[in-house]
């Protein structure tokens, strides 16, 4: 595990204190690239440096986005934690210590070639919407009493950083997975080349490259096996347009 890779990012997060403590859970576990989806300007500096303590030079270095996306665009896969499941909640929640592992394995170690992997937290008081985590490439859950299942912000922050400190003597995979920003290129190569070959109407186009951004975030592509699968699938779009196969398979 490469802790350096690591990005912990905050989704219009309410609570200036919050934020303070986020920054002193990422310092307790040797995280630092803190990234948050809002404007600088929202937050109390005071609030936020009271509750980092020793930990305001990560506030003091974090950067702002306009939207998840933005925020992991550089990422090979981002986390959306959540407690809430559904249609919309992504198919499949890791644990934290799931998370971890894959997470060691595309980061890599300290002199190997790795990615960057984001952890991202919702608001404080709502989460992660279903829009929000559809940003996301999977989802994250931490284990809560069901009768009291919310976690403060910071506290969850906490948690998923302990677990990715604890694993920083795993093994990489031996090669740099490519990012977020990549991966949309083969996403839009498949499922273009999918509506070509007639496997489904324009309305489930959304739904199909989510579901094939996410799959293959989880697979840590090399840039060799990204351009492989645009190969074969741009092929098979042409192969059935040239042959004239049937468009509705």
């Amino acid at each position: 595990m490469n802790l350096n890779r690591i990005a912990i990012v905050l989704t219009n997060p309410e609570e200036s204190r919050n934020v303070g403590a986020v920054c002193r859970a990422m310092a307790n576990n040797s995280l630092s690239d803190l990234r948050i989806v809002g404007s600088r300007e929202n937050f109390d500096d005071e609030h936020v440096r009271r509750l980092a303590i020793h930990a305001a030079y990560i506030w003091e270095n974090a950067k702002f986005f306009g939207s998840i996306t933005e925020a992991t665009k550089d990422c090979a896969l981002a986390a959306g934690t959540t407690r809430r499941r559904g249609k919309k909640r992504k198919d499949k929640l890791l644990l934290p210590e799931e998370f971890a592992d894959l997470a060691s394995n595309i980061t890599g170690q300290e002199n190997s070639e790795g990615q960057k992997v984001a952890a991202v937290f919702g608001n404080e008081r709502t989460g992660l919407s279903d829009e929000e985590l559809s940003e996301c490439t999977m989802g994250v859950t931490i284990p809560s009493s069901e009768g009291f299942a919310s976690l403060n912000l910071s506290h969850a922050v906490q948690i998923i950083s302990y677990h990715l400190f604890r694993s920083q003597s795993k093994i990489s995979p031996g090669y740099t997975p490519i990012n977020l920003s990549r991966l949309d290129k083969t996403v839009n190569t498949i499922s273009d080349s999918l509506q070509k070959a007639g496997f489904f109407k324009i309305a489930g186009k959304k739904d199909m490259e989510n579901f094939w951004r996410g799959l293959l975030s989880r697979a840590s592509l090399s840039e060799g096996e990204a351009s492989y699968l645009e190969k074969t699938f741009t092929k098979i779009a042409g192969l059935v347009q040239k042959n004239g196969l049937p468009q509705d398979l």
